[in-house]
């Protein structure tokens, strides 16, 4: 058995390395809800917001100076994906794999080129990654820990109020639940293509100055990543934001916990069993069971829209 304190720091631990997972998880997630596109290029988008990071600041800029150029690079780029990319495909009337196969081989090429313009190897942002800690409870607090979940939370917490109350956010509804019909209300599906993407590069941005400031990176290392957003949007269940970024959290829990029974080197195929038996068990991600009303009725989640 082991020791409560040891299980809290396990737990607190988890919840920390999960705010950049969720971060990622929301990005992707939404752009699948708005777009029903599966965007493999967001590994290449992380790269380019980490590298503009780390060439801003290595050029004198203070942190907060550099996320907010690395924003503008990775919004940038997220848009000339929609604009020259998924609009041309769209026009064209291509198929859902051409999608696919076009996002997975630009990631690949922007990462190739990652690669060449700086290297292989783990580059670390900061000279000094350490963090001030402090003992809560008997359980060891950084500060890192708090800015990243304050982040995470901060960022969901604003687009959940975004969708559900803001004109532009609820148009974003809209034409997830419907393009077409969305556009002959006079609502622009390629206005709320662009932003669902820009607002992914935000989210990618933000995720990646909450890693970079604690972890070392190097280009292929996005790849991976993707892998954990791509499971827990699955697991979350397609269309459902907000769904995706809880199973992010509790895919972290699970994946930190298993230190405490098997060998760190396995953690890995934690995430590759879990998205195996969501695809084959879960293909529209877990669902709580409808409660019922008095009159018989199934009561649906109250989250439906923004989700």
């Amino acid at each position: 058995m082991f020791e409560g304190s040891v299980l809290a720091q396990v737990l607190w631990t988890s919840i920390a390395a999960a705010s950049f997972q969720v971060l990622l998880t929301v990005a992707f997630a939404l752009v699948l809800k708005v777009t029903k596109i599966w965007n493999f290029t967001q590994p290449a988008l992380m790269g380019v917001a980490f590298y503009a990071m780390l060439v801003a600041m290595r050029i004198g800029a203070p942190f907060p100076v550099a996320v907010l150029a690395a924003f503008v690079v990775t919004a940038a780029l997220a848009l000339a994906i929609e604009k020259y990319a998924f609009q041309t495909l769209r026009e064209r009337g291509s198929e859902s794999i051409t999608f696919f196969i076009f996002t997975l081989i630009f990631a690949q090429f922007v990462i190739y080129i990652l690669t060449l313009v700086f290297t292989t190897e783990p580059v670390f942002m900061f000279a000094n990654m350490m963090s001030p800690t402090m003992l809560v409870g008997g359980v060891v607090v950084s500060h890192w820990d708090l800015g990243a979940i304050a982040v995470a939370m901060v960022l969901t917490l604003a687009l959940l109020i975004f969708l559900r109350f803001a004109r532009s956010g609820q148009f974003l509804i809209a034409v997830s639940d419907n393009a077409d019909l969305a556009e002959a209300y006079g609502i622009s599906k390629r206005r709320a293509y662009a932003h669902s993407m820009v607002i992914a590069a935000l989210f990618v941005t933000a995720a990646m100055a909450v890693f970079g400031s604690k972890l070392a990176v190097f280009p292929e290392l996005t790849l991976h990543m993707m892998i954990f957003a791509v499971v827990a949007t699955i697991l979350g269940g397609i269309d459902r934001v907000f769904a995706a970024a809880v199973a992010a959290v509790g895919i972290s829990v699970l994946q930190q916990l298993s230190v405490l029974v098997i060998e760190s080197r396995w953690q890995p195929l934690i995430v590759f069993s879990i998205l195996f038996i969501a695809i084959i068990f879960f293909p529209r991600g877990i669902r709580l069971p409808a409660r019922r009303v008095a009159d018989g009725r199934a009561a649906g989640p109250t989250l439906q829209a923004a989700e």
